[in-house]
């Protein structure tokens, strides 16, 4: 099943409507969780106008959400008014909430105050030729659906010392539009930057995830999305990684930060 047609699923759901995946949108024996979070933000649109968009999403993975059994999305409207909009979104599995976010809405205004980003980019073009390749038993089973170009940083397990990592991203099939879902799905296709640092195959787990969209993207549907990240500090069995998103062109789309238990 292709991602759009997950997110048309949502699309034509209500709160009652029993949702299902395919186990080939799994990581590990959950939801891979970039799907699960773009399902929450898919829904919550839902109660919005199109002259809203997403400034950012906080979601926390409070338990796995498994694939090929029914579970359904509640959405709860915090507040809405005239300018921004707070949307809390849950997927309950079992009668137990699995995954659970907050998302923040607003409408864009007439503003005489900017601060242009000066970050650069430091990625390389795409390379098609070179991206990781699905593996059964060795890669997560979601990446039949993705290409990752790594250009930065180490393979999981291979004892690297460095604690960076990036690359670009995109889905094998375009999909119709590449919305804020969409790219919210590709970010969090990467491996936590701390796995390359393991010496032998562990378990890791993102706990919790933050991400501000900086832009609308204007995007065209097969375009490659930047992606860069690095370890800020890690003790005690869990790490705290931010990352950057860009477009082909060097535009900072979003900003994304990462709570991951580490077991090594």
């Amino acid at each position: 099943m292709l991602f759009d047609q997950l997110l048309s699923q949502v699309d034509t759901a209500n709160e009652k409507t029993a949702l299902q995946f395919p186990s080939n949108w799994c990581q590990g024996r959950t939801a891979f969780g970039g799907l699960s979070a773009a399902l929450l933000l898919q829904a919550a649109k839902k109660k919005l106008t199109d002259n809203f968009r997403l400034l950012s999403m906080s979601t926390n993975f409070v338990g796995p959400l498994l694939a090929e059994q029914d579970f359904t999305i509640e959405i709860e409207v915090l507040r809405l008014g005239k300018n921004s909009c707070q949307i809390l979104a849950k997927a309950i599995q079992n009668e137990q909430v699995c995954v659970i976010a907050q998302l923040c809405f607003a409408k864009n205004r007439a503003s005489n105050l900017a601060v242009n980003n000066s970050d650069i980019i430091s990625l390389g073009k795409p390379n098609k030729d070179h991206v990781i390749g699905h593996q059964t038993g060795i890669t997560p089973e979601f990446f039949q659906h993705i290409d990752l170009n790594p250009q930065q940083g180490a393979m999981p397990f291979s004892g690297a010392t460095s604690h960076n990592l990036g690359g670009w991203m995109k889905f094998k099939h375009a999909p119709a539009h590449l919305s804020p879902s969409h790219i919210l799905a590709l970010t969090d296709s990467w491996p936590p930057t701390m796995l390359q640092m393991f010496k032998m195959p562990a378990p890791a787990s993102s706990m919790s995830w933050y991400i501000e969209f900086l832009v609308e993207p204007k995007l065209n549907n097969d375009a490659w999305i930047g992606f860069e990240a690095i370890t800020h500090h890690s003790s005690d069995g869990y790490a705290i990684e931010d990352a950057k998103i860009w477009s082909e062109d060097g535009q900072l789309l979003a900003l994304s930060r990462q709570t991951v238990a580490i077991f090594a």
